[in-house]
């Protein structure tokens, strides 16, 4: 990626981020009591807030304060913060002034890293402010920076801007011990059918499971020879959902809670995907990663902490000509029910 691309000094910063907040919350992990990470300790219309959660948001607020370049004015969209809450920075930026909007997830997949399970993600995406009304859509810089279990030795961090394509994805892993940097090349899987690979339709909580597994059941059976053996790994963080991905490991993936559960008129109290949640996704759709709605059109959601976000995720684009009208079908067979 050429460096002569003023994105490109934005996109640094953002991996600069989620790599202090990688520090912070490490450091915080070793040094807390067991289970301490894990408490809860608030909750906003978007999701519950747990102690590791407070670790990232403050982490996130002094780099902010102390690294943002002053002359790229910011206005900060990020769980943990309520929609009508202004934060900027520098502070108090009136609106006139302001260049950009980011929307952050401190800690994608928190339930995965407070109980050491499995890798979380700091998320990013940068889009120009147009008066607060940008949208997904409108992001021209991104980043995801992982948060791995103690016992991991290495971590990635993943970022590009907009339009640099595969070849322009630059993608680092980090020995976390030694600071050695080392760059891969993400590679989607090429798979023109799902037979012994990885694929599945998250159900993470109780609300929506029998429906959501009755429509995946369907949908594998529908797809016949196409689908004869398919694994599922429910990873609870949807960054991490897109890192599977693009990295090659899973060929399909779709978080469709909030159509099934608007259904079943339980929308407004289960837990769903947010867009801070998909802050990330040019991220894949640089490398290559097909990452749409349902319906098939493009993903796109408001920059804000509580519009609920369905997608679809696809490995190549043979894969989403295969899936796509059957899954279409079937979710227009469930509105109808």
């Amino acid at each position: 990626m050429s460096g002569a691309d003023p994105r490109d000094r934005l996109r640094r910063r953002l991996v600069e981020l989620g790599e202090h907040v990688r520090a912070r919350v490490l450091a915080s992990r070793q040094a807390a009591a067991p289970g301490e990470l894990a408490a809860v300790v608030g909750s906003t219309r978007a999701d519950v807030i747990y102690a590791v959660d407070r670790v990232s948001e403050a982490a996130i607020t002094e780099w902010f304060r102390a690294r943002w370049p002053a002359e790229e004015p910011v206005q900060l969209v990020m769980e943990g913060i309520e929609d009508h809450e202004r934060v900027t920075f520098p502070a108090e930026t009136p609106a006139g002034r302001l260049r950009w909007t980011c929307l952050l997830d401190p800690v994608d997949g928190t339930r995965n890293l407070m109980y050491d399970k499995r890798s979380a993600w700091v998320l990013a995406g940068l889009a120009p402010y147009g008066q607060g009304s940008a949208t997904l859509a409108e992001i021209e810089v991104a980043a995801m920076v992982e948060l791995p279990p103690a016992k991991q030795g290495q971590a990635d961090s993943l970022s590009v801007v907009r339009g640099a394509g595969p070849d322009g994805l630059v993608a680092e892993r980090v020995g976390l011990d030694s600071g050695r940097r080392a760059r891969w090349r993400p590679r989607p899987s090429p798979a023109v059918d799902f037979n012994h690979g990885f694929a599945s339709i998250a159900r993470f909580l109780p609300e929506g499971k029998e429906a959501l597994a009755g429509l995946e059941e369907e949908l594998w059976r529908r797809l016949g020879p196409a689908a004869t053996v398919v694994f599922e790994d429910q990873y609870i963080s949807t960054g991490g959902q897109f890192f599977q991905l693009l990295a090659g490991h899973d060929r399909f993936l779709a978080d469709l809670r909030p159509e099934v559960l608007a259904l079943q008129g339980q929308l407004g109290t289960a837990l769903v995907c947010h867009p801070y949640d998909v802050a990330a996704a040019l991220v894949a759709q640089e490398a290559g990663v097909v990452l749409e709605r349902p319906d098939g059109s493009p993903l796109d959601a408001p920059l804000d902490t509580t519009s609920p976000v369905s997608w679809v995720g696809y490995a190549n684009p043979r894969l989403a000509e295969l899936v796509r009208p059957v899954l279409t079908s079937l979710l227009q067979q469930l509105r109808v029910k």
